[in-house]
């Protein structure tokens, strides 16, 4: 059986922390001109993926 391939655009937007858990960049980043110093704060965190699509994200990085 071949091997599973990674999908190179996840693998680009997510990251696996070493306990296992799926990091995400802040949605709504683009345009920071108009938001204040604690929403801009606050963009520059991961944040987790919902429990809804993880197991979407962990198929597409190859991971079971």
């Amino acid at each position: 059986m071949p091997k599973q391939k990674t999908h190179s655009g996840a693998k680009k937007k997510f990251k696996v922390t070493g306990t296992g858990k799926l990091l995400r960049r802040s949605q709504m980043s683009g345009k920071l001109m108009n938001k204040s110093p604690k929403q801009k704060r606050q963009f520059s965190k991961d944040q987790p993926v919902d429990s809804a699509n993880e197991k979407t994200v962990n198929r597409m990085l190859g991971r079971r």
